[in-house]
């Protein structure tokens, strides 16, 4: 799905940049473009970026 349709980026790309190491909006921003034009993207491609961070991230074992 497009999520920054100004930059022609979709959920498969942000979910790409994350497991090549970006962490934060501003990596989207200078790897991909997000938000550099009209910004009405912001919202959706952060949902997608934490929700591909906590898939990235392994499981932590219940502290004790």
């Amino acid at each position: 799905m497009y999520i920054c349709v100004c930059k022609g980026v979709t959920d498969h790309a942000i979910r790409e940049a994350v497991s090549q190491g970006a962490e934060r909006m501003r990596d989207l921003k200078a790897n991909l473009g997000i938000t550099e034009q009209c910004g009405i993207c912001a919202c959706h491609a952060k949902k997608v970026l934490e929700q591909a961070l906590m898939q990235e991230s392994p499981a932590q074992p219940p502290v004790t």
